[in-house]
């Protein structure tokens, strides 16, 4: 579970913008996908890499949480210095979601007392 732990992640930040994406009626196509979706995966790679430097296995809900914030953190910035819209709301909904994902697959494989 450990090495699939950051591709869960990455589902979630996947998962959240082609939501956001259908909402707004941008479409799904992976152009625009992949344009809105890669500041956050780097700022998830960031979170990862932190957590790996500091030989944290990124499996716990207090790891989770720094993923969270490092990755939503990140990726604003990113979106900033790209010229993309970073509305005071949509970092709530970013924070919200991505922390509702990233927690709760966390907690869920806490409470199965899978092997992570």
């Amino acid at each position: 579970m450990r090495r699939v732990a950051p591709l869960i992640d990455l589902v979630a930040v996947v998962v959240f913008v082609a939501i956001g994406r259908a909402r707004h009626h941008h479409g799904d196509a992976l152009r625009g996908l992949v344009s809105t979706s890669w500041p956050f995966a780097l700022g998830l790679a960031v979170a990862w890499l932190i957590l790996k430097r500091r030989s944290r296995r990124g499996l716990g809900l207090r790891d989770g949480a720094f993923v969270v914030v490092v990755t939503v953190a990140v990726g604003m910035v990113a979106r900033v210095l790209a010229g993309q819209g970073t509305a005071f709301a949509f970092i709530l909904v970013a924070l919200a979601f991505l922390g509702l994902a990233m927690e709760g697959w966390r907690l869920f494989a806490l409470r199965r007392r899978w092997h992570l």
